[in-house]
């Protein structure tokens, strides 16, 4: 009869267990935007090959969304950066700085290319921050040319 009491008990248990309400993960609400965002260091080519560029640079946290994007207008004209590359990234919310990169493909081997880069919130918004227009040459076909160090 005990053994019959303790099974009940057990089984009772573990029903409960199962049945209780579901743990449902908070998510806070986002962080307060930054009143002024500035770009701390770069940007600048981190790696290139010859079809392809990632440009990296380093701003105050925006704030806002936690979904962000880091955003590259370029083109082989600087008066004509009329391509867009932009690529999702996520604020880390106990850190001052952001670290942003984009990837710019696909491009054509040994080109020199022109950009600007930018970043906005998940809902198109800009975080008030541009850069000044810089520019890089890709490798020849086949070849990669090494990281540069990124301007302060």
């Amino acid at each position: 009869m005990n053994r019959l009491l303790v099974k009940l008990a057990i089984i009772a248990a573990a029903g409960s267990l199962l049945c209780s309400s579901p743990i449902v993960a908070q998510i806070p609400p986002p962080q307060k935007k930054a009143e002024h965002v500035e770009i701390l260091k770069g940007p600048g080519l981190e790696t290139s090959h010859d079809d392809l560029a990632i440009i990296r640079w380093t701003s105050t946290n925006p704030g806002g969304d936690d979904d962000h994007y880091a955003v590259a207008y370029y083109g082989t004209d600087p008066n004509d950066l009329s391509q867009t590359a932009k690529n999702h990234i996520r604020l880390n919310r106990g850190q001052a700085e952001t670290i942003f990169r984009v990837r710019l493909q696909p491009l054509k081997p040994d080109t020199t290319y022109y950009y600007k880069v930018t970043s906005m919130g998940s809902g198109g918004q800009s975080d008030g921050v541009e850069s000044s227009v810089n520019h890089f040459t890709t490798a020849a076909p086949g070849q990669q040319t090494s990281a540069h160090p990124l301007p302060e």
